[in-house]
């Protein structure tokens, strides 16, 4: 018992490492976890997946044995860390197991399994592209990410005000500019959930300029609406 626990809490530092401890692991999964998803973005490319198809199967085979590794590993040695030290073990391991990060963990290894599953061949294509979310295991691994994370946790409730704020400018936006357009632009402005694509890019300052009011009283709005849009950028930087 002894050795078996040595061995977990080596495994451990491996995977959670100290400050003092090595970042070899670290290194190593971060560099996998970019190709893998530099792989899926160049796969997507016909001509080259049909070219290089076998080296595209030997690396997704490999990469998720070491990421299914990596899972399961982190879901034995879970106990070690302070928030599931406490209870049984198993108990302890189901907590982690839906935690957020062991989530995504679990979500970037479950394309590859699903794969062998007879599906739909456009739920197929999707399944393979959720492999993309492989890029969201770098936040276990990047100081900033978890910097932010901490942030939005002590400001939640400034942004989720900020969010209310800017959802109720879209709607009303979307709604004056629908009543004040709509007769001179139905194709353009056919509802309120059509013109709320016209609020977005112009709140967003974005402004493709695909949309665009040509009423005296829709460009009056347009102009305050945009000014409101500067506003509303402003709004959770502050």
């Amino acid at each position: 018992i002894e050795g078996r626990e040595a061995i977990r809490t080596w495994v451990n530092r491996k995977l959670n490492p100290g400050d003092d401890d090595s970042k070899a692991v670290d290194t190593f999964i971060i560099t996998l976890i970019a190709f893998n998803v530099l792989s899926v973005i160049v796969e997507t490319e016909q001509a080259v997946a049909d070219a290089y198809a076998t080296f595209f199967l030997v690396n997704e085979t490999i990469s998720t044995l070491i990421f299914t590794i990596e899972y399961v590993l982190r879901i034995w040695v879970c106990t070690r860390l302070p928030a599931f030290a406490s209870g049984r073990a198993i108990g302890a391991r189901v907590r982690y197991a839906f935690s957020m990060m062991a989530l995504v963990d679990f979500i970037a290894i479950a394309p590859f399994f699903l794969s062998f599953i007879q599906m739909d061949l456009r739920v197929a294509r999707a399944v393979r592209l959720m492999r993309l979310v492989r890029i969201l295991k770098m936040a276990r691994y990047t100081h900033a990410v978890t910097t932010l994370g901490n942030v939005i946790a002590r400001k939640k409730e400034e942004l989720a005000i900020s969010t209310f704020v800017t959802v109720m400018v879209l709607i009303l936006s979307a709604s004056a500019m629908y009543f004040a357009e709509h007769l001179a632009q139905p194709e353009a402005f056919r509802s309120i959930p059509e013109s709320m694509w016209w609020a977005v890019v112009t709140i967003t300052s974005v402004g493709y300029g695909d949309v665009a009011p040509i009423t005296g009283i829709g460009k009056m709005l347009g102009a305050v609406i945009c000014m409101i849009g500067v506003l509303i950028v402003a709004l959770p930087t502050g």
